[in-house]
């Protein structure tokens, strides 16, 4: 089997397990990495093409446990993802600066009342409690308002951006 036919049946393959179209080629990348750094393990027990999927299955397990030990550590230390950003370089930092140029733009495109709340919750990180006195509110009604203010913000996100946003609370 040839390189180039190998590739696409592991696109193909890893496709079917992982939705995101990069996330689907870093996975493939590094399946090509190990298929060559184990080449010589391979004794022609099974077919190239089981032992080749074989490897993609256990990078596609790799992948999951790597994003869920992200999501644990960051959730838990989100002081290390601003380190882990710096450490990245230039092209997450422009990423970055995109992101919260759309972010920006769609809380512009809220209304007014929508835009606040949802900046004195995410941007200033207030509890419901400390909104509710800063906007008179009683708790119930802020965390009412935010929930409309948040699907707002997503409706209008995904017209203008295409991709879905969802708000993450501690």
């Amino acid at each position: 089997m040839d390189e180039k036919k190998l590739r696409e049946k592991l696109v193909k393959f890893i496709r079917r397990k992982i939705g995101d179209q990069q996330d689907v080629e870093d996975v493939v990348q590094d399946t090509m990495i190990s298929i060559l750094d184990s080449q010589f393990n391979f004794k022609g027990d099974s077919s190239l093409e089981t032992w080749v999927l074989g490897i993609a299955k256990h990078e596609i397990s790799d992948f999951y446990r790597r994003k869920k030990i992200k999501q644990i550590v960051f959730s838990r230390l989100p002081f290390l993802k601003e380190l882990v950003s710096e450490a990245l370089g230039p092209e997450l930092a422009y990423q970055e600066l995109e992101t919260k140029k759309r972010i920006l733009q769609t809380l512009k495109n809220l209304s007014e009342g929508y835009s606040k709340i949802l900046r004195l919750k995410y941007i200033d990180e207030l509890s419901m409690k400390e909104i509710g006195k800063k906007l008179d509110l009683t708790v119930k009604a802020v965390e009412s308002r935010l929930t409309r203010a948040r699907l707002a913000f997503q409706k209008i996100y995904v017209q203008e951006t295409g991709k879905n946003w969802s708000f993450t609370d501690d």
